[in-house]
């Protein structure tokens, strides 16, 4: 009898149920998990903030201009979040329901995309980093475009590699075509994973066919370069000519194409963010993503050339300047690392043999290292989801506190206020911008204090002041020894990433 319960559990139907719902409460745990940081409804920080003014202040049309606030965005995003605000009103809830939505297709598409990527055993492996990881689940409740860009680089993954050596229809290639245009405009690196994933078919199939192939897909090809041309012209040329973007991430970019220390250093970072492993997990990261390009170059190359591809699209992209391989800007690549890293887990999971099982043990040890601090940290965001700068409770709290007559001074560039202040009935005339001086206590002076206050209309006459600061480089310890020498303090409200003094000034 034992022997048959043994076999039972062996079987390879049963096993096969087995990794299905398990990768089946693998998903439902990750919706739940984008669910509740949706519904913790956090406050608006910078970049959202800016973007979330351009979309309440412009019409559709005008979302087509370059946006303020040096925001760069892809009109698609832009049109679907100025629905949402129209149809559910101006709120963080709004703006945040498509790239909750996006974030949810994303994890239910990852999954299909796995079942043909890996084996059976590296499939809940990399559902479970990609449901649990921290910049996934992150941006998936956050008011950008990087969820959405994710979602649209799985679904082009889901509509193009079934399409593999086959001769489509007019009918499909006009429908192909146009679906190419709409990702196009709702993401702006869709180009890179149409292009990559395109490319690396024609290198893959059969030379007899190739030119075939070629031949039928190039109106295809015609609509995609049109709908990338429109898209150019209309919106990314104005944008990359802002001076603050390339600023901020020009030196981002290689120097030479021989600059083989850049190309490592980016694969590496890539680890660490946008995938999210920390410590040394990261350095274990890359060594199972190592095993994995071997393990499928031996086993499945048409696989591995199909889903290295477009990362090596984006590197092109990077090395020409055009976009930067950093960051959330690359989180749409997250798919393509994972399952190859879970495959390399899984390669070393299967050695299995009589005497040595080394690389199995190796496989398990590797395995729980990595699933392990997602897990733990999926479980801490489940009691306290993750914030940033929760400025609109303090802002409630100088609104509740505050009494005729009360000032209110805010730090320069807290444009977040700007969003949240016609909300709790504040008019330009009610706050005045301050400067950065407030952070330096060597160039601090009562006397700069004086003369600001004194051309300040707001200021002039104000014995008390609400001094409102947010943002990750303020420091209280920075702030306070200032306004203690203009004032005397009476009251002090503080959040994760923002906090309020009222003072009593001399």
């Amino acid at each position: 009898m034992l022997s048959q319960l043994k076999a039972v559990k062996i079987r390879p139907e049963n096993q096969k149920d087995f990794l299905h719902y398990l990768c089946l409460s693998i998903i439902l745990a990750g919706i739940v998990l984008r669910l509740v940081q949706y519904f913790s409804n956090r406050s608006l920080w910078g970049d959202e903030a800016y973007l979330a003014l351009n979309l309440v202040n412009r019409s559709y049309f005008e979302l087509l201009q370059p946006l303020d606030y040096n925001q760069a965005a892809p009109p698609g995003f832009l049109w679907v979040e100025k629905l949402a605000i129209q149809l559910f009103g101006n709120s963080e809830y709004s703006m945040r329901l498509f790239p909750l939505i996006a974030g949810i297709i994303a994890l239910i598409a990852f999954y299909q995309f796995g079942k043909w990527a890996v084996s059976a055993i590296a499939l809940p492996i990399a559902l479970a980093l990609f449901a649990f990881l921290k910049y996934p689940t992150y941006y998936s409740t956050e008011v950008k475009q990087y969820s959405s860009d994710l979602m649209v680089a799985l679904l082009l993954c889901l509509l193009l590699i079934p399409l593999y050596n086959q001769i489509i229809s007019k009918r499909r290639s006009l429908l192909l075509g146009l679906l190419g245009i709409c990702a196009i405009w709702f993401s702006h690196p869709a180009i890179f994973v149409l292009i990559g994933l395109e490319l690396a078919h024609l290198v893959t199939i059969p030379a007899k066919n190739r030119k075939a192939i070629l031949i039928n897909r190039l109106p295809v090809y015609l609509l995609w370069a049109v709908g990338f041309g429109s898209l150019y012209f209309l919106t990314l040329a104005r944008a990359m000519k802002n001076e603050f973007l390339q600023t901020a991430w020009g030196g981002e970019y290689p120097d030479s194409v021989f600059n083989v220390i850049w190309l490592l250093d980016s694969l590496g970072r890539v680890f660490y963010r946008p995938l999210g492993f920390f410590g040394k997990t990261d350095g274990i990261a890359i060594a199972a993503f190592i095993i994995g390009c071997i393990a499928f170059w031996r086993k499945k190359r048409d696989k591995f050339l199909i889903l290295i591809a477009p990362i090596a699209v984006t590197l092109v992209a990077t090395y020409l300047h055009r976009y930067p391989f950093r960051s959330r800007l690359i989180l749409f690549l997250v798919p393509f690392f994972l399952v190859i890293l879970a495959e390399g887990v899984a390669y070393l999971l299967s050695q299995v043999n009589q005497r040595r099982n080394y690389g199995a043990i190796a496989g398990a040890v590797m395995a729980c290292l990595l699933l392990f601090p997602p897990l733990l940290n999926s479980g801490k965001l489940l009691i306290q989801p993750h914030t940033v700068h929760e400025i609109r409770p303090v802002i409630e709290y100088i609104k509740n506190h505050q009494k005729p007559g009360d000032g209110l001074y805010i730090d320069l560039g807290i444009l977040p206020f700007e969003y949240y202040a016609p909300k709790y009935g504040y008019s330009k005339s009610d706050y005045v911008p301050g400067y950065n001086d407030f952070l330096n206590l060597a160039t601090f002076s009562v006397q700069d204090w004086e003369s600001f206050k004194r051309q300040s209309d707001h200021l002039r006459d104000k014995q008390r002041v609400w001094f409102l600061f947010s943002g990750d480089a303020i420091d209280e310890t920075l702030v306070k020894p200032n306004l203690d020498r203009i004032g005397q303090q009476i009251d002090h409200f503080r959040q994760p990433g923002a906090f309020t003094y009222l003072y009593q000034l001399k």
